[in-house]
């Protein structure tokens, strides 16, 4: 009894900790913590849609939060300007996929193994024409297809300093068209199984 309370206290620490280091990165782009707190409990929601087990879905709730966290590299400038970006500051606030796996990597433990993955992989797109790596298909890991519509479906629904916030249909409707092209068509299955409780979390957690 006490290993097993010793260790919920260590998960609930490095849950605590991986929080508060991404909505660090989040508050620096202006965001909220919600963002990071709904787009978690969204990427979890798919997961166990897809029938992984229930360690894995545990994780990816704990590590998706890290999937932003190379904008601590990107300047102030870029993240909080409230127009369309130029060539040359879309190339910049890019690299916060390279940013966020350099500042994850190398670590033996398995939950900031994928929030290595997820930082760089959750902007790669089913049909290859995402960045960093252009990666394609079931190249792309698992992790990073699944935090990529959660982030997405987060990003539509949410207002942000460029943009107001998408209708649920609409949002809906955007995601469909990207089957196959910006999405794993079986995340997408996954997603419109799992809208339910999607729907929930965002109004619970609304901003």
């Amino acid at each position: 009894m006490e290993n097993v309370q010793l260790y919920e206290q260590v998960r609930d620490a490095a849950h605590d900790t991986i929080f508060r280091l991404a909505a660090a990165a989040e508050y620096k782009d202006k965001d909220t913590g919600r963002h990071i707190m709904r787009m978690s409990r969204y990427s979890a929601l798919i997961a166990r849609a897809m029938g992984f087990p229930e360690k894995f879905c545990e994780n990816i709730l704990l590590a998706s939060p890290m999937h932003d966290i190379g904008k601590l590299g990107v300047p102030d400038a870029i993240l909080g300007k409230p127009a369309t970006l130029d060539r040359e500051e879309w190339e910049e606030m890019r690299k916060h996929t390279l940013y966020g796996a350099e500042i994850l990597k190398g670590s033996e433990n398995e939950l900031i193994r994928m929030s290595e993955k997820i930082a760089l992989c959750h902007h790669e797109k089913y049909d290859g024409s995402g960045y960093p790596q252009g990666l394609k298909g079931e190249d792309i890991p698992i992790e990073g297809r699944i935090t990529a519509l959660a982030d997405v479906f987060d990003a539509l629904t949410s207002k942000r300093v460029y943009k107001e916030k998408y209708a649920l249909e609409e949002t809906l409707k955007i995601i469909r068209e990207g089957k196959g092209r910006h999405f794993d068509p079986r995340v997408v299955e996954a997603f419109e199984g799992a809208l339910p409780g999607l729907v929930e979390v965002m109004r619970e957690h609304a901003d």
